[in-house]
């Protein structure tokens, strides 16, 4: 054998094994999809959300590692002229949290809770900066009404998705164009007359909580990241520290009022006038709401042509332990009655606005009950507040009560040029049961 063949043989075969031995132990190439899934929850949680707010990205935003998700990231890389990998790198990753967060500021998105429905959800807050609330539920909506946001609760026996699902297809100039009828909720999409709609209802028991968004055409491209967002932070159910406000108010509710003047004017909590349909005055018929202080927690109704009345002095009292509570309890808890009757309660400051605590808190019905210092004067209103738990409940509510003050409530009626005229001394005298009717 030739030396130089012999030595050619002896180098590849010292050689050939190691190369083999390396290329076996080379780790393959991961995958868009399996890089995906090394993430954590949270991390593709966050890109799903940064990709849906600059259009690449159409599904839930719920952190699961997914092809679609990868698709958006090509979708994403392929826009800023780059290699569509579907796997960002660490510049592309802080481009595309740049760009989602631009898209937000831009809506005003921001994250809501709304005591009115108990629900929770995310809100492009510049674009439908008008609000209101009735017993229908909560709506927010553009200056021009290009763009409706709505939250609303319904009841109904033996309620089911399929049910829920015929419900809002049926509503007026509803085509839909898409639908998803889950166990336990309902999403439609589609047009509604010359508008775009997007609904997402979800069930627990007899009870549904519905999101539902309108955009005109001119708004399409604006709204529908906004959608996207909207579906995947919708909460209707929420709970422990994300729960948002108290459960659904009863259909009928009582509370006390005070009168104030002999022109039929009345006080009260105004919490518990919140969504009314109609406000009863009993033995006296209905009211009108006139006047609310969201600060002071009161609100000012008014009958007409009353007579009989018997307006509370409102004299200078002082909020200090222990005050009375004159009210006229809820009527299932005293079978039906309408009598009116005291309580004792300690007065405390609480937090750091300056606002005043009742303990023990009195019973339901003593809403807007008058208080009395130990001399007898009038020391301002009781107010309840229903405690922040996200689940409906047939029950009455634990309630924090809070006072305010008989100065307060001297300012907001001098606000509203009301003349408190009343001379009564007796509080029972000058206390009326106050019915809201939210059904």
């Amino acid at each position: 054998m030739r030396p130089a063949l012999a030595a050619f043989l002896v180098l590849a075969a010292a050689t050939f094994p190691t190369t083999a031995r390396t290329a076996a132990a080379a780790p393959a190439v991961q995958t868009p999809l399996e890089t995906a899934r090394a993430m954590t929850p949270a991390r593709r949680r966050a890109i799903q959300s940064d990709l849906a707010w600059v259009g690449k990205y159409n599904g839930l935003i719920n952190g699961e590692a997914n092809s679609r998700m990868v698709t958006a990231i090509k979708a994403f890389q392929h826009g800023r002229r780059g290699k569509p990998t579907g796997v960002l790198n660490p510049q592309e990753r802080q481009q595309l949290a740049e760009a989602a967060k631009k898209r937000q500021a831009r809506v005003g998105w921001k994250m809501v809770g709304d005591p009115g429905t108990g629900m929770r959800t995310g809100l492009p807050a510049r674009l439908v900066p008008n609000h209101a609330s009735d017993a229908g539920g909560t709506r927010w909506t553009s200056p021009s009404g290009a763009i409706r946001i709505s939250l609303t609760r319904i009841r109904q026996a033996d309620l089911t998705p399929a049910k829920l699902a015929a419900r809002e297809r049926q509503l007026p100039e509803r085509k839909v164009g898409y639908s998803a009828v889950k166990p336990d909720f309902v999403v439609l999409s589609g047009t509604q007359g010359a508008k775009n709609f997007y609904m997402r209802g979800h069930l627990r028991g007899n009870e549904a909580r519905i999101l539902t968004i309108l955009y005109d055409q001119a708004s399409k491209a604006t709204m529908e990241p906004v959608v996207v967002a909207m579906s995947s932070a919708f909460d209707p159910f929420p709970r422990g520290a994300q729960a948002v406000g108290p459960p659904p108010r009863r259909s009928i509710e009582y509370a006390t009022g005070i009168v104030v003047s002999s022109k039929g004017d009345i006080v009260t909590d105004r919490e518990v006038v919140e969504g009314c349909r109609t406000i009863a005055i009993a033995g006296h018929g209905n009211a009108d709401r006139i006047a609310v202080d969201k600060a002071r927690g009161l609100a000012l109704l008014r009958i007409y042509g009353a007579r009989e009345l018997h307006p509370l002095a409102l004299g200078h009292g002082t909020a200090t332990t222990p005050v009375t509570l004159t009210g006229i309890a809820d009527p299932r808890s005293q079978g039906g009655a309408a009598a009116a009757s005291t309580v004792n309660a300690a007065v405390a400051p609480v937090g750091t606005a300056g606002e005043l605590s009742l303990s023990p808190a009195p019973g339901p019905g003593f809403a807007g009950a008058a208080a009395r210092d130990a001399g007898g004067d009038f020391a301002g209103l009781a107010r309840l507040k229903p405690a922040v738990v996200a689940a409906a409940s047939a029950d009455v509510p634990a309630a924090q009560a809070l006072l305010t003050t008989a100065d307060a409530v001297r300012g907001f009626l001098a606000a509203n040029r009301v003349a408190a005229d009343g001379t009564a001394r007796d509080a029972k005298t000058s206390i009326v049961r106050v019915i809201c009717v939210r059904k």
